[in-house]
């Protein structure tokens, strides 16, 4: 499994359990996510095309959140928290946050390093996409719209 994500993610790849710690202290487990499609981003403040992203990753949010869709955006754990929360409040970033102080979101998602790294869990738990840098936006929908509509 870790080579098959490490290369370009697999299509039907079950998504790892994992355990995302959010801004306010409590916590969501990949298995709580079943039932909806789920993008998982992992980003920095400290990395430009993640910042340049968000404007979409909030637009995209928006306009599916009410169809059974959410956002975890995952922090990397070389981000100041201090820094994840400002970015967070000045920007009022409507989706899920979550800092990975320990490094083990991201090595259970396939040793994720470089950021913006974006996945896409379709609503049985099952990595559908991954992007690593900014995704295609308009690809990006058609796939989200092509996902909600599942059963």
């Amino acid at each position: 499994m870790a080579l098959c994500l490490a290369l370009w993610g697999c299509a039907n790849e079950q998504a790892p359990e994992s355990t995302f710690v959010l801004l306010d202290g409590s916590t969501l487990s990949s298995n709580q996510l079943h039932g909806k499609v789920t993008l998982v981003n992992f980003w920095a403040t400290s990395c430009t095309s993640c910042v340049a992203e968000m404007p979409d990753l909030v637009a995209t949010y928006n306009k599916y959140k009410d169809r059974g869709y959410e956002t975890v955006a995952v922090a990397m754990r070389y981000d100041p928290p201090s820094y994840v929360v400002n970015f967070v409040q000045t920007r009022q970033l409507p989706f899920k946050v979550a800092i990975d102080n320990t490094g083990g979101v991201a090595r259970d998602w396939g040793e994720v390093q470089l950021t913006p790294t974006t996945f896409l869990v379709n609503k049985r738990g099952k990595i559908v996409k991954r992007f690593v840098g900014t995704p295609n936006f308009a690809e990006l929908h058609q796939l989200i719209d092509k996902l909600l509509a599942e059963t």
